[in-house]
């Protein structure tokens, strides 16, 4: 609950103590109770003997009748159980008052006196038992009702504190919204807004809560450090809490106080999710996979093995909240990249390099110079887990250029055959996407233009967009990735220009293609300008 955001350090530091008096407690009464038992079984075992013993004595050998013998031991035996059974009976209360004691900062003799005295109403009831026991012919009527009396007082005083200290505590309440009216606000009223959070209706609790079987705060934490492994940062903490303004299925994820991506998870059910291929139809609630838009469909727990036949890709609803919240972090990973982690960065690999670091930041490039640059890498889909090839590239070209975008462009280059690689992993030949020589050189021309205040030609920029989304549905057509090639000095522009329409569209350069890679053409963007 602490790492998750619920509860703050001195709650969790308040609940493991009481965690750890209960664990103390309960050992200790196991103890105790073993103790008390074993003396009252002792008791019954020499009350019986006593009797067996007596009946045997008086008829054996006082001659008395079985009935008068009977009589006559039953009492004593009754009356020597008494006269042995009180005396270990109050040493066994206070062996079980020392033994199950919880150590505390108050000594003994503060807990007992707390503990006895603090309800009056047990006080109350142990009067009434004593007081009926004075009642009862053949006991001393005035030792039993002086000490119930003695009690009742007790008892009625204690109540009269309680009274007191209540009314003083709702006098303190009455007056306070005087002193807060007056109290002036401080820097401890600003409330931060998380990073990362993860809001949950009522019926998802479950998910979350260790108690119930929750496990997706650890499917959190395997995501948080997938998402290390794989991009290279560690990302901001997922502070979870329910809301109660969300519908009991709903959930829904933020960044810095600002909903990215929402949708809905039934507890006892699995969504089965249609790949495509599928050979049934499933009955259930239909909806949509949340991360991926693919068409799905809440079933009973029955119904999975059935669904699983059919072709669907059948998950639990943690699986599709986690899974949810992992996709997010991917296409959001530019923004969760603040100046405090690049920081980290740097001084993660100041420990193995100390003097690159030195000498780029603050010397040669700002920080902030260094994040945009980082971001611009993880916008389009790049790691940054060669932090020390782009750090020395940055330090190599920081005196030819401050600007972020043209820095990016040199990092990429000397990053070209991981990001080669990233798109094909063992191919020698690159099958992508070429643009016509024409265009590209109407687009070397509408970019200079640009540069001087003018923009793109309307007509251009819808050719492009709408052939540049054929040539891709051409590639996924082929079971090829969406990689277009152009020069080096359009691609940063081509990048950006189609990202909003195209955003499975990778864009590279000539120059950050490997020499020992061969290139193939198997769509092509240009025709009618």
């Amino acid at each position: 609950d602490l790492n998750a955001g619920l509860i703050g350090e001195d709650m969790a530091r308040t609940r493991r103590k009481e965690i750890s008096q209960e664990a103390d407690f309960y050992g200790a009464m196991d103890g105790a109770s073993k103790f008390v038992r074993g003396d009252a079984i002792a008791g019954i075992i020499i009350l019986f003997i006593n009797l067996i013993g007596g009946l045997i004595v008086g008829v054996l050998q006082h001659n008395m009748d079985m009935s008068l013998a009977a009589k006559t031991y039953t009492l004593l035996a009754i009356g020597d159980g008494l006269v042995a059974q009180i005396p270990a009976l109050v040493i066994s209360t206070a062996a079980g008052v020392v033994v199950s004691r919880v150590s505390t900062d108050e000594n003994i003799g503060e807990q007992l006196l707390g503990q006895l005295f603090k309800q009056p109403q047990v006080i109350m009831l142990t009067a009434a038992i004593v007081g009926m026991l004075g009642l009862i012919p053949g006991m001393p009527h005035v030792p039993f009702l002086l000490l119930a009396g003695g009690m009742l007082w007790l008892a009625f005083h204690l109540s009269q504190k309680t009274e007191q200290a209540a009314d003083l505590q709702q006098a303190s309440v009455e007056t306070s919204p005087v002193i807060t009216e007056a109290s002036e606000a401080s820097w401890e009223d600003v409330a931060q807004v998380d990073v990362l959070g993860l809001e949950v209706g009522y019926r998802l609790i479950a998910l979350v809560d260790k108690a119930q079987d929750g496990d997706l705060l650890l499917r959190i934490k395997g995501i948080r450090k997938k998402f290390t492994q794989d991009i290279g940062f560690l990302p901001p903490s997922v502070h979870i809490r329910d809301n109660l303004d969300l519908r009991p299925n709903a959930y829904r994820i933020t960044l810095k106080g600002v909903e990215i991506g929402s949708g809905e998870a039934y507890p006892h059910q699995f969504l089965a999710i249609n790949p495509g291929n599928v050979t049934g139809v499933l009955v259930g609630t239909q909806t949509q996979d949340p991360a991926f838009g693919l068409p799905a469909v809440w079933i009973d727990a029955a119904l999975r093995e059935q669904a699983q036949v059919m072709g669907y890709t059948v998950v639990d609803p943690g699986t599709v909240v986690a899974t949810h919240l992992s996709h997010l972090l991917s296409t959001r990973s530019a923004e969760l990249l603040g100046r405090q982690e690049v920081q980290q960065l740097l001084e993660h690999l100041g420990k193995t390099a100390p003097k690159l670091v030195e000498d780029l930041v603050p010397k040669t490039l700002p920080l902030g110079v260094v994040q945009k640059v980082l971001q611009n890498l993880l916008d389009e889909g790049m790691h940054i887990r060669d932090m020390r090839t782009i750090v020395e590239t940055l330090a190599d070209n920081a005196t030819r250029s401050q600007d972020a975008h043209q820095l990016t462009s040199w990092v990429r280059i000397a990053l070209g055959p991981a990001i080669v690689q990233q798109f094909y992993p063992a191919a020698q030949e690159l099958q992508v996407i070429g643009m016509d020589k024409e265009l590209e050189h109407v687009l070397m021309q509408a970019m200079q233009a640009s540069q001087n205040g003018m923009g793109i030609e309307p007509g251009l920029a819808d050719t492009v967009l709408r052939e540049s989304r054929e040539a891709v549905q051409v590639q996924e057509q082929m079971g090829l990735p969406a990689v277009m090639l152009v020069p080096g000095p359009l691609r940063d522009l081509l990048a950006r220009f189609l990202k909003r329409t195209v955003p499975n569209l990778r864009v590279i350069s000539h120059d950050e293609v490997p020499d020992f890679k061969t290139i193939r053409v198997t769509a092509m963007v240009g025709g009618t300008l």
